[in-house]
């Protein structure tokens, strides 16, 4: 293998070993909602586009996307996480159960709505998005009740990711648990950061902000900006902070068109360039990179591996239009030559 890609044939073999890995998401579980429509003209009542409705649709969000992701690459996945007693949950539980992700581990209560994101799309572009929610955390009763349902599944696991949009479900007792089951058992642990919620990230397997999240949580401004990772040095002196103070074993930085730059301590960073050929939607890349990194080292691949093998899923989500995934034909075309 060079230092860009991977052999087709090393991508099937990998393939094939993802579909044993077993990986459980936990997080906040959303529903996303897209209202579509043609803007023909501006509204007389106020300086607004109107938007004509041609139809909406509904997938799933947030958590809920990580776990679509890894079943879209047939992984047997099982999300974690809390709805309401409302539509919104019945809609979202059938949609899952359509992709293959487990719900056993969804609770339902009637203290906190299912959150529903509404993007309201014209021409291929997002026109505003409405988002109803709760974003108290979870009550310790709740975060327990959470924990167990984990504790009975975490056995023959491959990795957890825990997915945080600070809606609640990811606090710092949940957290802290959630280190203290996987260290003992040697399971992988991901965490996709939000950096507003100020928790303690010590210790995990991998975290994978991207650039304004890495500047958040390193408490540093970024001042500048150079097209050459290597040679921006805010960015590597954020980049070594964050290794030096939450020493995850693995740092995956995204960083939009410059495609991501994978951190360990006491190694050189490595930047892998963005494979996106058009950019329609980044909704939900986040979902894909990290599903796909963490099925990727649960199957063997090496850390190199598996930064390539997201950066490549990412570069086919961006492509489509709304929170999307791929298919393991779509990554494997990905590799093979034009």
């Amino acid at each position: 293998m060079n230092h860009r890609t991977i052999s087709v044939a090393r991508v099937k073999q990998l393939l094939a070993a993802v579909r044993k890995a077993r990986v459980l998401v936990v997080g906040d579980v959303m529903l996303d909602h897209f209202i579509w429509g043609n803007v023909a003209r501006i509204s007389p009542e106020a300086p607004v586009p109107v938007v004509e409705f041609a139809r909406e649709s509904f997938m799933p969000g947030g958590a809920a996307n990580v776990a679509r992701n890894l079943t879209a690459m047939d992984v047997p996945t099982d999300l974690f996480g809390t709805v309401g007693r409302d539509d919104a949950a019945d809609q979202l539980r059938r949609l899952l159960k359509e992709q293959h992700v487990g719900c056993g581990g969804l609770l339902a209560g009637a203290s906190r709505p299912t959150s529903v994101k509404t993007r309201i799309v014209a021409h291929q572009q997002q026109v505003v998005r409405i988002d109803r929610e709760a974003r108290d955390g979870l009550s310790s009763r709740l975060t327990q009740r959470l924990l167990g349902l984990v504790r009975a599944q975490i056995h023959e696991t491959a990795a957890v990711i825990v997915a945080d949009y600070g809606k609640g479900v990811v606090t710092q007792s949940l957290l802290d648990e959630l280190k203290k089951i996987c260290r003992a058992l040697g399971v992988w642990l991901s965490l996709d950061p939000k950096p507003v919620h100020h928790l303690d990230l010590a210790g995990l397997s991998l975290i994978t902000p991207n650039r304004k999240e890495t500047f958040e949580l390193a408490k540093l401004e970024d001042e500048t900006r150079n097209a050459n990772p290597f040679g921006d040095t805010n960015l590597m002196q954020a980049a070594n902070r964050l290794l030096r103070e939450l020493r995850p074993a693995v740092l995956l930085i995204t960083l939009g068109e410059q495609g991501m730059l994978l951190c360990q301590r006491g190694q050189k960073p490595f930047h892998i360039p963005t494979v996106a050929q058009e950019v329609f939607d980044v909704s939900g890349a986040g979902d894909t990179v990290i599903a796909m990194f963490t099925l990727a080292v649960g199957a063997g691949a090496s850390l190199l591996e598996a930064a390539i093998l997201s950066n490549h899923a990412a570069g086919i989500v961006v492509g489509k239009i709304g929170t999307a995934t791929t298919s393991p034909d779509e990554l494997l075309a990905s590799f093979k030559p034009a």
